[in-house]
Parts: structure tokens; sequence; C-alpha cells
């Protein structure tokens, strides 16, 4: 198993390409399921979890050609439905990720039955799949719970358009509802809709199938279903978690680097909050410009909410970014219980950080020193390599498997800006210590 070895104290300069966004990709993989026509995804970022969804839906019979994109930007996949050959997503592949559920939805609506693992995904809290069945019985499913497995059928023949209100906002809920909805029968609304760019993007998606859809990115959604849907060709959004987290890389390394391809707008929240803490943020043509000087940042207080507030998927490298910081800051977690797996780790690294229910105290030190650390999920993961960046001496981070699955070519882009960072295998790095 492969480690992310990091010497820190580098400034960051230069260029570097923003990804597409894996959260966007991911639903709009499944949506290739709603029509037998070619649905061609332009900017998808090469990452593990998009190989897996790519594997269900290839089992399911979706044939999928790649073609590179230009100058080692994002694939290209053209996803053709025509022929599906099984509506079961078996639990070997499904339980490598969460997001595999999306399949749920589009299988149900446009074949009349679905068999889906529970899925599986990252440790960080319990995020449960009720939303979805809730809903799509709402539409006139038949939905039970199996040997682990969720069984869905539309006695009635097809889905009916209806109403449905989430106790809780839930961006997958919301997008397995609004793929099955795009070929119910009627208009669907939904109520206490997640507004996340990723739903936008979407609906841009259903939109160019053939779907009506209108208030996409308010929390009320309603989709005229369509009793068949075209093929479409839709390009991915760029990664906002990605363009965070390598602000982040600036705010704790120091340096001046151009985000090409990223979009401020789509992590406003964020950005302002950067900007509080003393980033230089601006937009330029082609990008984002983000610059740090020769003083640490400043503690700021953060709390991560549902779109459009701070994102629970940044906590963790803006945590990583407080540990140097001038002064403290309080850092709440309101999305995910379990979301402070990476404290301990930072903690090996010598940040001060007390941890009280679901808000950390984190008091900035003037220097993190390198130190053999676990990543526990993929955002905790990343945390590590940026502490590694401001960290004197050697920070080894175990378990890099996570940062696969959502960062496209890490160690080549923060290297390409000057950051000391290599990835080798575990045997090599214990030779070497």
């Amino acid at each position: 198993m492969d480690q992310i070895r990091v010497h820190g104290g580098r400034p960051l300069h230069g260029r570097l390409p923003i990804s597409g966004a894996k959260n966007a990709a991911l639903p709009l993989m499944a949506a290739g399921l709603l029509s037998a026509e070619p649905v061609r995804l332009a900017n998808v970022p090469r990452l593990a979890d998009i190989a897996s969804m790519a594997n269900l839906l290839r089992q399911h019979g979706v044939r999928i050609d790649r073609a590179d994109g230009p100058d080692g930007g994002g694939d290209t996949l053209t996803l053709s439905a025509e022929e599906i050959v099984s509506t079961v997503a078996p639990y070997d592949l499904v339980r490598k990720m969460r997001a595999s559920v999306l399949v749920l939805g589009p299988l149900l609506a446009r074949f009349g039955e679905a068999t889906v693992s529970l899925p599986g995904g990252c440790a960080i809290g319990n995020r449960p799949v009720d939303l979805h069945l809730k809903g799509l019985a709402d539409l006139g499913a038949e939905v039970e719970i199996e040997n682990g497995y969720i069984k869905a059928s539309t006695p009635g023949g097809r889905l009916q358009g209806g109403r449905v209100a989430f106790p809780f906002v839930s961006v997958g809920a919301t997008e397995n509802l609004m793929m099955a909805a795009a070929l119910a029968a009627g208009e669907t609304e939904l109520v206490n809709a997640a507004r996340e760019p990723e739903i936008v993007d979407l609906a841009r998606l259903l939109t160019a199938m053939g779907a009506t859809i209108e208030g996409a990115g308010t929390d009320t959604v309603r989709i005229q279903g369509r009793e068949t849907l075209s093929g479409a060709v839709h390009r991915v959004i760029p990664d906002r978690i990605e363009t965070g987290t390598y602000a982040i890389a600036v705010g704790i390394a120091g340096g001046e680097v151009v985000l090409e391809g990223a979009d401020g707008g789509l992590i406003a929240s964020a950005v302002d909050t950067l900007a509080d803490a003393g980033l230089r943020i601006e937009e330029v043509e082609g990008g984002l410009l983000v610059a740090r000087g020769p003083d640490p940042v400043i503690g700021v207080d953060m709390m991560t909410e549902p779109y459009p507030g701070f994102p629970t998927d940044l906590q963790a490298q803006y945590m990583a970014l407080m540990t140097v910081s001038r002064g403290a800051s309080m850092i709440t977690e309101t999305i995910f219980e379990n979301r402070f797996m990476h404290v301990p780790e930072l903690g090996r690294m010598g940040a001060n950080i007390n941890v009280h229910h679901a808000s950390a105290m984190v008091r900035g030190v003037p220097q993190l020193t390198g130190a053999p650390v676990m990543a526990t999920d993929l955002r905790a993961s990343v945390s590590l390599v940026l502490a590694g960046l401001a960290a004197t001496g050697t920070t080894m981070v175990n378990r890099v498997y996570h940062l696969d699955r959502g960062y496209d070519r890490l160690v080549e882009k923060l290297s390409a800006c000057g950051a000391a960072i290599e990835r080798v295998p575990s045997e090599r790095a214990a030779a070497e210590e």
C-alpha cells in the first residue's frame, strides 16, 4: 500500500488545474441509465470513485467509451444504456462507494424494478438511505429491505408524480428522486431539496435529455416527467471541494497560485471565510488567484452548514489551516456526527485542538512537526497532506487510497507548484526510515 511523503516548508507558486467535480460526475453517470440513447459527459475526473461507478454501470449492461481530455484534463465518457442486462446492483460493487445507491432511482423509473445493495463509503457518520426509499414510495414504488438489499418495484407499471417533503436536506436523496421523477408520470415536487451546485448540474443534464425542471438550486424543485428521455452532451462543473482544498493549501504553505478553471462562486461561503482569515482571493482570467504573504493566517470561527453554507467536505482542510493560524478558532460540524477523526492525527503533528461534542477549539501553534499519520476518510486524508506542507521535517500519510477516491493527481498538481511531495510504496518508505 502506498504512502505520501511530504517535506514541509516550501511555498506554492504557479498554476494548478481544477478537475471536474466528482460529486457532480457520479449522479450524472447514473443518469445515463435513464435513456436508451448515448449520454456524453466531458471533464470527468480520473478517480477511484469514478472507476467504481463505471464498473457498476457496466455490470448493468451500460457500454462506456472513454476518451482522454485535452492537455491532461478530465476524460470524456460516452455512456450507452440501450441494452440493460441486469437491474441488480450487487454488494461487491456497491459496498465500495455510497454514491452507488444513485442507480436505484434511474433503474426503477425506467425498468419498473431495481435491487440495490445497501451502500458503503467513508465511515464519517450515519448517512441513512431512508429518505431515498420514502421518496420513491411517495411516487408509488413498493420498497422493502431484505438480506441487505433494497428491493423496489412499480406495481402500477410506472412511477407517478407526487409531492416529496424531505424531513432534512439530503443531497443524495434529492438526486435520486430527481432522476426517478424525470421518467415518472406527471409532476413531482421535491420540498426541502438540497441546493448544491451538483444538484443544478444534474438538472442541466436532465433538461438536456428532455425533462422539464424548475427550481434547481432552491429548496423546492419541480420536475415534469417524460415517458422517455433522449441522449445528451454535457460538461461536468469544476470541483468546488478541490478548489477549496488547494486554496487552503496556499493558506497553509504560503505563496501565490492560480487555480485554473475554478469557479469561486460555487464556494462563496468558503471564499469569504478564507478571505477573513487573510488570504487574497481574486477572480482572474481562466480561474481564481489565491495568495498568502509572509504572515500566517488569523483564526476565524467556522460552522459547516448545508449549501450555500461552509461545506462539510472542507471542514478537515480548514481545521488544518487553523492549526497554524494566529489566535484561535471554533470549528463546529453540523452535518456529520463523526467527522473529527483527523483531530488525533493532527495532534500527532503538534496541533492544539480540543473537541467538545460537535465543536473543536483550535489554538494556532507557531509550527507543526512532521510525523507518521493515518488517514481515516477522504477529506481527513487530504487535511493531513496539507498539514504536512506547513510542518518541519517529514510527514508520512498512510492509507492514501482514500485520496484516490476524490483527488485527481494530487501529488502531481502540488509538486508542479513547488511542494516537496511524493508517493512511495510502503516497502520503500519503511526501508528508507
